[in-house]
């Protein structure tokens, strides 16, 4: 009961995060199980399982809050999916750190960028469509491979291609539960398939993820309200300020700092 309470208050915070600010909620969770000892296959696969929950509520919650972009999702989601089926391929075949130290200089560069945005005239310009594909299959390759990139590569990508912060965090918020059952399915085969033969130990898991889960499913509702209630300048320099620290942070940890 201890331990479902510990992840059942990470999976509530981590989605308060994720659902407000467009990212965080693999990061975060995936984080913590690894810190457990959780290997990084099993971190990402009991997630992602988690997310097929919270991700629904947090999807359902900007649909009624009118935040999602219907246009830009259905760009997004074929790229993404194809994107997180790859990455969890890759993941169960060999050691996806490798990306590590690029993306953290992408998260660094973008999150210093939108912080600079934020302290300037926001653009209303809709986002160009010839980067949403891209974006989407980087995001979801990294989602997957990574334990946790969709939000912050897909969101931040779309933030400083001008996008508008409500729209492109209720769109991404609301894609992200096709990302994540895409993962899932990817993940799935691999133990049908017995390209993973690790993963009968996820069943240790079961406990973190049923926390994950019901922490993040009481968090969505009210993330969903708090993307619509804040000021777009308020937005950016939230978002801005949690992707530079996670860049610090992966930094760090890449230093061997931790």
């Amino acid at each position: 009961m201890d331990d479902f309470l510990l992840f059942a208050a990470v999976g509530f915070l981590a989605q308060m995060v994720d659902g407000a600010l467009g990212m965080a909620y693999g990061v975060i969770s995936s984080t913590v199980l690894l810190a457990f000892g959780v290997p990084p296959a099993q971190a990402s696969a009991s997630a992602h399982a988690a997310e097929l929950f919270t991700t629904a509520a947090s999807g359902s919650a900007h649909l009624y809050h009118r935040n999602i972009d219907w246009k830009l999702f259905w760009r997004l989601i074929p790229f993404g999916i194809a994107g997180g089926a790859l990455g969890a391929f890759v993941l169960t075949s060999f050691d996806g750190d490798q990306a590590k130290p690029f993306v953290t200089a992408y998260l660094a560069v973008i999150g210093s960028w939108l912080l600079y945005r934020s302290f300037h005239r926001i653009p209303t310009n809709p986002v160009k469509l010839k980067i949403v594909a891209p974006l989407g299959a980087i995001a979801g390759f990294l989602d997957a491979a990574g334990g946790g990139g969709w939000g912050p590569v897909a969101t931040t990508g779309l933030l400083g291609a001008g996008g508008r912060p409500r729209f492109v965090i209720g769109t991404v918020n609301a894609s992200e539960f096709l990302i994540a059952l895409s993962v899932s399915l990817s993940f799935l085969a691999a133990i049908l398939t017995g390209h993973w033969e690790e993963a009968g130990e996820l069943r240790q898991y079961l406990t973190s993820v049923a926390g994950l889960i019901v922490g993040g499913v009481f968090a969505a509702p009210m993330a969903g309200w708090v993307v619509k209630a804040l000021k777009e300048r308020t937005l950016l320099r939230l978002v801005g300020s949690l992707i530079t620290a996670l860049a610090g942070y992966q930094t760090l940890e890449l230093a061997g700092a931790f």
